[in-house]
C-alpha cells in the first residue's frame, strides 16, 4: 500500500504545476461591458483578474496596449510578467452595432416638421455617422435644442444616445433640408414599343434639383402608354418619350367604316402607316386601290368619314 501510494505523488502533484502558469497578455480581447478587468487582458491573472483596469473602448472601438502598457499593469496589480519584446501588444475590442440611421432621421423628421419644416423634404446630414451601441441593448435617443430656418432650410440639433453599458453620447448635428417632387420610376427594364402596365411603375419622391423637366409625375400619365425609347428599372419616365399605344400596324390589313346619314358601308383596307386610337391615318382601299384618310377606331378598324377625299400618296422613283 505504501509503494502504491508514492507511485502516485507525481500525479497528485499536477495541479499544483497547472496553478503555477505565469500570467500572460491575451493578443485580442473583448470586452464585455464598459469597464476592463485585468482577467480578460490577462491569461491566469488568478485572484486580481476581477479587478477593474480602467474603461473598456465604446462599443464598435477599439484599443491597443503596447508592451509598456501592459508590463505597467503587470507592475500595479503584481503579475509575474515581463515583456520579452517591445513588440507584444494586446488589441481590445469592444462590440457593438450601429444605431440605425433611419431612427435617427425619424426623430430628427419629427422635431423639424414641428417647427415648420416641409414633411415631403429630404434631410441632408454631412459627416453624421450615427454611434454604436453595445449589443443586445435598447437604447433611447432624444433631440436637444432643436432650430430650423425656414428661408436656408438649415437646421441644428443635440442628439443624445444613452444604453445599458455605455456612458451617453452626444453630437451635434446640422444640415439642410432639400425640396422634394414626386416622380414616377419604371419598377423593370422596358423596351421600345412595351405599353406601361400598372405593376411598371413606382411613384417615389426626388429631390427637385435632381429631376428634369417632363418628368412624369403621376401614375396616371405613364400607365397604359407605349414606349418611345427603352428605359431601365429604377429610372424616371420622361413624357416626351411616352406616346399613346399604336392599336394599327403599319401595312395592317384593317375593316374600313363609312358611316354617315342612311349610310353604313364597309370595305377591306392597308394602312399606310402605325397609328394609335384616334390618330389620322392614310388607308389603301383594295377593292378601287384609291387611298383615302381614315380614323383609327380599334385594333384593325378604321373609320372614313363622310366626303373624305382620296389622299395624294407621293411615289418613289
Amino acid at each position: 500500500m505504501r509503494r502504491r501510494a508514492l507511485a502516485l505523488l507525481p500525479f497528485a502533484a499536477l495541479p499544483a504545476r497547472a496553478q503555477g502558469i505565469p500570467p500572460a497578455p491575451r493578443p485580442l480581447v473583448l470586452a464585455e461591458d464598459a469597464s476592463l478587468r485585468l482577467g480578460e487582458l490577462f491569461e491566469n491573472a488568478g485572484d486580481a483578474g476581477q479587478a477593474v483596469i480602467g474603461a473598456a473602448p465604446a462599443p464598435g472601438r477599439r484599443m491597443m496596449l503596447d508592451a509598456s502598457q501592459l508590463s505597467m499593469i503587470a507592475r500595479r496589480f503584481n503579475l509575474a510578467w515581463r515583456p520579452l519584446s517591445g513588440e507584444e501588444r494586446s488589441i481590445v475590442e469592444r462590440p457593438g452595432r450601429p444605431l440605425p440611421r433611419e431612427e435617427v432621421e425619424a426623430l430628427l423628421r419629427e422635431d423639424l416638421v414641428r417647427l415648420g419644416m416641409d414633411p415631403d423634404a429630404e434631410l441632408e446630414l454631412p459627416g453624421f455617422a450615427p454611434p454604436s451601441v453595445p449589443l443586445g441593448t435598447l437604447p433611447q435617443a432624444m433631440l436637444e435644442s432643436s432650430s430650423y430656418d425656414a428661408a436656408t432650410r438649415r437646421f441644428a440639433t443635440t442628439l443624445v444616445v444613452a444604453a445599458d453599458g455605455m456612458a451617453s453620447w452626444r453630437g451635434r448635428l446640422t444640415g439642410r433640408a432639400l425640396s422634394t417632387v414626386p416622380v414616377v420610376i419604371a419598377t423593370r427594364r422596358l423596351a421600345v414599343g412595351d405599353i406601361v402596365g400598372p405593376a411598371d411603375v413606382r411613384e417615389i419622391r426626388l429631390r427637385a434639383e435632381r429631376v428634369r423637366p417632363g418628368t412624369a409625375q403621376r401614375a396616371e400619365e405613364v400607365a397604359g402608354r407605349q414606349l418611345r425609347r427603352p428605359i431601365a428599372a429604377n429610372l424616371p419616365y420622361v413624357l416626351v418619350d411616352l406616346t399613346a399605344p399604336t392599336i394599327i400596324a403599319k401595312n395592317q390589313l384593317v375593316l374600313m367604316v363609312l358611316d354617315g346619314p342612311g349610310l353604313a358601308m364597309t370595305a377591306q383596307g392597308r394602312a399606310l402607316e402605325a397609328a394609335a386610337r384616334g390618330d389620322r391615318v392614310p388607308v389603301m382601299n383594295l377593292g378601287s386601290r384609291s387611298v383615302v384618310e381614315a380614323e383609327a377606331i380599334g385594333p384593325g378598324r378604321v373609320r372614313v368619314l363622310p366626303g373624305a377625299v382620296p389622299v395624294q400618296i407621293a411615289r418613289r422613283n
